[in-house]
């Protein structure tokens, strides 16, 4: 069975990405001993990747503060409900 080009679409993004910034960047931690250190360096970047980089659709902020401040701004001022 064959599909089309958009079918892993985001998947090969998100691993290109990994290999430009990880595996081929200019900051990359390599060359790995072994099958350990590439899992640490690939749970390093992924924690980088969805908390810490810049990212343009957010306006240039991370996704974590970005989260942090949509919270605030939308549930800052409700009362918790519970047993009175």
């Amino acid at each position: 069975m064959s599909g089309d080009s958009f079918d892993n679409a985001l998947a090969e993004t998100v691993n290109g990405y990994y290999k430009a910034e990880l595996i081929r960047g200019p900051t990359r931690d390599g060359p790995w001993k072994t099958v350990e250190d590439v899992e640490l360096a690939t749970l390093g970047w992924v924690h980088w990747h969805n908390q810490q980089r810049l990212h343009g659709y957010l306006g240039n902020r991370p996704p974590a503060e970005y989260e942090r401040t949509f919270y605030a701004a939308h549930w800052d001022d409700q009362q918790p409900v519970g047993i009175p």
